[in-house]
């Protein structure tokens, strides 16, 4: 069974004075609205026009998600108003995504492995079927070998075997190839594009 963090996107911008009926949509809609991205959602993105006062925002942002519109305010001298239409946009154009991070280990995920599928030529149709996979937490197309290469998680060694059969099982998979991770190296969960973007 696939571990679920509800995501707490978006809730900073639900008016706390707000009858708590009222909050509490306005809690459940940010959540629906900024959920995370899924197979096709990264067609169309474009680079997001950013200034420093978004550059800032969004560092204050990935240094800690849930800070407050009134305390991000006061760091960048803006008024809460603007702020809050500040965030909201950069959570509308996708430029942010906020949400709880967690480490899979902590959840039984002992097992990390990436797989990579041989297809024939329904690409669109399988990738849609892998990414429907929960334990699948990350899936590109690619050039070279495989049609696709798709990173997930497991509990054990019997629980990757079962992923990678369902895998292989999908109408149009010809191929799979699967490499277990031994030591996590390197893992950056939040390289800060706010400093280095350009516009």
């Amino acid at each position: 069974m696939a571990c679920t963090v509800k995501m707490i996107v978006g809730e900073m911008l639900c008016d706390e004075n707000d009858g708590s009926s009222t909050l509490s949509a306005c809690r459940k809609a940010a959540r629906e609205e900024h959920a995370p991205m899924r197979s096709g959602e990264f067609h169309g993105l474009v680079p997001a026009q950013l200034d420093e006062l978004d550059r800032k925002l969004v560092r204050l942002l990935q240094e800690d998600g849930r800070r407050s519109v009134t305390e991000m305010a006061g760091a960048v001298g803006l008024s809460h108003a603007a702020v809050r239409q500040r965030i909201q946009r950069l959570l509308n154009e996708r430029v942010v995504t906020i949400g709880a991070m967690t480490h899979p280990q902590t959840h039984g995920y002992a097992q990390s492995a990436l797989v990579g599928v041989r297809v024939d030529h329904r690409v669109h149709e399988v990738s849609d079927a892998i990414s429907a996979i929960d334990e699948v937490y990350y899936l590109v197309t690619t050039t070279g070998h495989y049609d696709l290469m798709a990173e997930l998680m497991a509990a054990d060694n019997e629980h990757l075997l079962d992923l990678v059969m369902s895998i292989r099982a999908i109408p149009g998979v010809t191929e799979t190839e699967t490499i277990s991770f031994v030591d996590t190296v390197k893992w950056i969960y939040r390289p800060d594009f706010a400093t280095r973007g350009k516009n």
